[in-house]
């Protein structure tokens, strides 16, 4: 399933400004973090590449990418999304997803701004905004849209502060936060509002999310997922795949996998022992799945290491 993006409700050359204005300020920060010229911001990371890559399968924690040039897809379960610049990602919840770069070159790199969510800010606004804003059903923790100037303005403003590191100090958790309020009220930000109350589906299924992966290599019950987020086991089976976009069993699955090829990357353990490391009972079975997921035996990756 293809995800539309979004349209905000923003005017198309001032958020153009607002982009020419973040990249230019981007690529500055990434060239003084790598010469160490500036202290990094918290929370904010640059990631810039000079070629496309391969489906890569990851983790994605809560944040927020701002793609300023190049091109991106990104896919989970059945969801597909293809990011280009000015477009915005957002991922409310612990999430393992295959992506890959589809535009960049030596010439016109690609280049993103990362920002990492403070679910701990994001509930800290619902006092103050917990009865003003609805919330989003069938919203999913993985939400795409064009990116609006609400929020980017004080993105830009954040990043500005690379050589203030004062300022970043002082203000920086100010500016934080409103870009957390900004994104919360923002096409993209369904899945942030209903995890506004820790009573909410939403924040339920982030308790199951936090169990799973603290202990995806040892057995995993459902029931007691489902009796840890208060639900009956198809009321939690209902959630977990309204929110993640794919079941329990498949998320533990995905998380030992990209695990286990990291593993195999470093070339010091066998199939064998990366199967077992990583919570497979069988090699045999470790086997396939992995062929599966990554279009390849891990025999074979393993020999790449080598």
């Amino acid at each position: 399933m293809k995800i539309a993006l979004g349209q905000g409700m923003q005017v198309e050359g001032e958020v153009s400004m607002t982009l020419d204005e973040l990249e230019k300020l981007a690529k500055r920060y990434w060239l003084e973090k790598a010469e160490g010229g500036v202290d990094p911001l918290p929370n904010l990371n640059v990631l810039r590449r000079e070629k496309v890559s391969a489906f890569e399968a990851v983790v994605y924690n809560p944040v927020v990418c701002l793609i300023l040039r190049g091109s991106k897809e990104v896919r989970i379960g059945a969801q597909s999304v293809t990011l280009r610049r000015g477009d915005a990602l957002l991922v409310s919840h612990d999430l393992p997803v295959t992506s890959k770069i589809t535009e960049a070159s030596a010439e016109a790199p690609y280049l993103a701004l990362i920002l990492s969510l403070d679910l701990g800010t994001v509930r800290s606004l619902y006092e103050q905004v917990g009865d003003a804003v609805a919330d989003a059903p069938g919203a999913r923790s993985l939400a795409a849209s064009s990116a609006a100037n609400a929020w980017t303005d004080p993105l830009r403003q954040y990043l500005a502060m690379m050589e203030q590191p004062l300022e970043a100090q002082v203000l920086g958790p100010a500016v934080l936060r409103e870009i957390h309020f900004r994104l919360l009220l923002s096409p993209i930000g369904g899945m942030l509002r209903n995890l506004l109350s820790v009573d909410s589906h939403a924040s339920r299924i982030a308790k199951a999310i936090a169990r799973i992966r603290k202990d995806f290599r040892a057995p995993v019950s459902v029931t007691d997922l489902a009796r840890l987020a208060g639900m009956s086991q198809s009321s939690f089976h209902e959630h977990f795949k309204s929110v993640t976009g794919t079941t329990p069993l498949q998320y533990l699955k995905d998380l030992r996998l990209i695990e286990a090829r990291s593993l195999l990357r470093d070339g010091r353990r066998s199939v064998s022992e990366t199967s077992f490391e990583v919570g497979y009972e069988s090699p045999t079975h470790f086997s396939r799945d992995y062929s599966r997921k990554f279009g390849c035996p891990p025999r074979q990756h393993l020999a790449q290491m080598a």
